[in-house]
């Protein structure tokens, strides 16, 4: 199908849950991806960090039909040899001695949330269940996880919400300290906001925190669902604020693009589950350890890693050599391949512009541009990044300017004695969600 038969299809048969961008994506390789009109795309947003090795990674692929030739799914009614391995790879490379296998990261935070009050009720019975979660985070889309996530706008209309929740400030221990009361089993806390716009926690928060949580006899869940697996330099987030937490979540990278999600927890902690008290029919299939076993040959065998910290260090540098020359952005911030870029302006237009350029990146909290891309990533593809970057801003930047001197010549021509207003940042001149597509002479989109 053609791209405007599939919004036409999608339409007419899919729920509408999702802002889509007008173009329908096909095949892809390596860091670039194809729309239905065969036209490239290079992307930082890799599945919104889940494309680790980027598109059709040969390794990945070879595992992939392996396995699907061999096996695909047993239940965990059966003992199965790739989720057994994949467990080993994940606790003997991290602070964790148990996982618990799911399909998203939702559910791996469904999991967390379960053990963490199962875990408090067998040590300190039934009024102990609260959970404190922050202002700005995002845990899920589920029930009780949405009910985590500290943002109101995703919650709007499922009220009543479940019970056992409060909300502190993002990087401010005495806030988390006040909401702790006899009743606190955990605090559940992102590494990095990524949903909440790529916010980053001073280092001697973490140190605090901690300290806080082993004094109070509370747990804490790192929530690592996009920050996990390399994203931000190392395997783990959490290794690099140098925290040894009780409970961490994983899904997006873990399985490169195939649907995988897990919930790791030290023995004491991991305990609180038994037989019956939590299941998964399709967690940890063999199809999706196989493949996420992939993921774990290439990050740490084949030193992907490595690789990933240095291309990281790259995009934060230019982004903030891009920043010292434009005002339109207000700042950058993030760790390795995990970078936001604030802005002065609402950050969707600028979406469009780079789509139009066909470069793929997405925006978070209406202002922050979010680059996620596969952990693949050359010099050379975050060089055009910059540049497409670069262009984009500089246009928006004189339509400001442009904007402030018709201003000012319409007040000197009406013999206006008050100031001008001053430029309105907002640019709603944005390109509408169901726009079409058509190339223009030099190949750049026309939107």
């Amino acid at each position: 199908m053609l791209t405007e038969e599939l919004q036409q299809h999608t339409a007419r048969t899919i729920m509408n849950t999702y802002a889509r961008l007008p173009i329908g994506l096909v095949r892809g390789q390596g860091c670039t991806v194809y729309d239905a009109e065969d036209r490239d795309y290079l992307d930082f947003v890799a599945g919104i960090a889940v494309n680790a090795l980027g598109h059709g990674h040969p390794g990945l692929v070879t595992a992939i039909a392996r396995q699907a030739q061999r096996l695909l799914h047993t239940s965990n009614l059966f003992y199965s040899e790739p989720q057994v391995r994949l467990a080993n790879r994940l606790v003997s490379h991290s602070f964790a001695d148990k996982v618990f296998f799911c399909n998203s990261g939702a559910e791996a935070n469904e999991a967390a949330i379960k053990l963490a009050r199962r875990h408090a009720f067998q040590h300190h019975g039934p009024d102990r269940y609260e959970i404190i979660t922050m202002h700005h985070s995002f845990h899920g889309r589920t029930l009780a996880t949405l009910t985590a996530t500290g943002q109101t706008r995703v919650q709007h209309g499922f009220a009543p919400l479940l019970p056992g929740f409060t909300y502190a400030g993002f990087n401010d221990v005495a806030s988390i300290e006040r909401q702790m009361t006899p009743h606190t089993a955990a605090v559940m806390i992102e590494p990095i906001q990524g949903e909440g716009g790529v916010v980053v926690a001073d280092r001697s928060f973490w140190a605090t925190l901690q300290q806080l949580c082993r004094d109070r006899g509370v747990l804490l869940i790192v929530d690592e669902i996009q920050t996990g697996m390399g994203r931000t330099g190392t395997l783990f987030a959490y290794e690099q604020i140098q925290i040894r937490p009780d409970i961490m979540t994983l899904a997006k990278g873990l399985g490169g693009g195939l649907p995988i999600g897990a919930c790791l927890a030290t023995d004491d902690v991991a305990r609180a589950f038994d037989p019956g008290s939590h299941a998964s029919t399709f967690g940890g299939n063999p199809l999706a350890c196989a493949g996420a076993l992939a993921v774990f040959q290439a990050l740490v065998d084949d030193h992907l890693l490595e690789h990933g910290r240095a291309m990281g260090e790259y995009l934060h540098k230019g982004l903030q050599e891009l920043k010292s020359r434009c005002a339109l952005i207000a700042d950058v911030r993030g760790l390795g391949l995990l970078q936001g870029m604030e802005l002065t302006m609402a950050g969707h237009p600028i979406v469009q512009d780079c789509l139009a350029r066909r470069v793929l990146i997405n925006c978070t909290r209406e202002n922050v541009l979010r680059f996620v891309p596969p952990l693949i990533v050359t010099t050379r593809e975050i060089d055009r990044l910059l540049n497409v970057l670069s262009d984009t801003l500089t246009k928006r930047l004189s339509r400001v300017g442009s904007r402030h001197a018709h201003r000012a010549h319409d007040t000197r021509s009406s013999i206006r004695t008050e100031p001008a207003p001053g430029p309105a940042l907002g640019f709603d001149q944005g390109v509408d969600q169901g726009a079409t597509l058509s190339v223009g002479d030099t190949g750049d989109i026309q939107l």
